[in-house]
């Protein structure tokens, strides 16, 4: 069982940055391919950002491109969003995931682990 803690959520204005982060509660981190999803009311669960077991690869969903930046570090257990010129649009609950396969992928479904969320807000 894999525990998974997110935070750095909050209330923002349009064209603010902010970072999440993600701390995962295994010793075997590395071996998960980590993801961040989102969810608005009313919608669905959509995919952020992936990130391959190594941190070599990358993928992102085209609303977040060249503005978010997923990261992480296996040494710290961690994994991290930093979300740039956020807009109003971008206002959801956020999560972050633990997959046990072996590429990234952006199906919430075939994620393991996921953690509570945190909340981001933005302004206009």
């Amino acid at each position: 069982q894999v525990q998974l803690v997110e935070s750095g959520g909050g209330l923002v204005q349009a064209g603010d940055s902010l970072r999440l982060s993600c701390a995962a509660s295994t010793r075997t981190f590395s071996s998960y391919v980590m993801g961040w999803f989102r969810q608005a009311p009313g919608k669905e669960r959509e995919f952020v950002a992936a990130i391959s077991r190594g941190g070599g690869s990358t993928y992102y969903a085209d609303s977040v491109k060249g503005r978010f930046t997923i990261s992480r570090d296996n040494a710290k257990n961690a994994v991290y969003l930093q979300m740039n010129s956020l807009k109003p649009e971008d206002t959801a609950v956020y999560y972050c995931a633990a997959d046990r396969g072996v590429l990234p992928t952006t199906n919430p479904n075939v994620y393991d682990y996921w953690g509570q969320g945190t909340q981001i807000t933005v302004s206009s």
